[in-house]
């Protein structure tokens, strides 16, 4: 027998889980498992943009998009995080963070969503399409990380040009 893996919303059920999931991932440590709880808990939470990857029952991945905004002169535009990702340590290197990465940008997409940000590795993302957010006109001072690892994907090419500028701000979730 096979495995089957399928990426699926994160049900109620799968909590425990999805925190013990990144409590593993992250090195044992309980920050990215909490940043999920704070984000559940608050109005940027989009219930089907928590996504897990479920392979033979067992969760062996997750990936959270929730809402942010860039912000520019009081002007304010929604838009999505990619914040966290994780896999199990026994299945990291093969595809799941990268079909989960996918199967979240479509959902990003269908909600209508014009672009998603992140901080991520340099090499890593920009094979989903993610470019250096900063060359492009956003700006991020929350949190003080090269231009390379500050990202941006567009659903519309082109369009980081022409509709917005502005710093990102990450809500207040995303901090104890």
């Amino acid at each position: 027998m096979g495995f089957k893996l399928k990426i699926r919303t994160e049900q109620l059920s799968d909590y425990g889980e999805v925190f013990n999931l990144n409590y593993l991932a992250f090195g044992n440590r309980e920050d990215e498992s909490r940043l999920i709880e704070r984000i559940r808990l608050s109005e940027g939470f989009i219930p089907e943009l928590s996504l897990v990857a479920d392979e033979n029952d067992e969760i062996v991945g997750h990936a959270l998009f929730s809402k942010a905004q860039i912000v520019e002169e009081g002007n304010r535009h929604d838009v999505t995080v990619l914040a966290p990702i994780a896999v199990l340590p026994s299945n990291q290197k093969t595809g799941i963070g990268g079909k989960l990465i996918q199967e979240g940008l479509k959902r990003c997409e269908a909600l209508g969503y014009d672009f998603v940000f992140l901080i991520g590795h340099p090499t890593y993302y920009p094979k989903f399409g993610f470019k250096p957010a900063r060359k492009y006109g956003f700006e991020l001072k929350q949190f003080n990380v090269p231009d390379d690892v500050f990202m941006v994907f567009e659903f519309t090419e082109g369009k980081v040009k022409t509709t917005i500028k502005g710093e990102l701000m990450y809500p207040k979730s995303f901090f104890n």
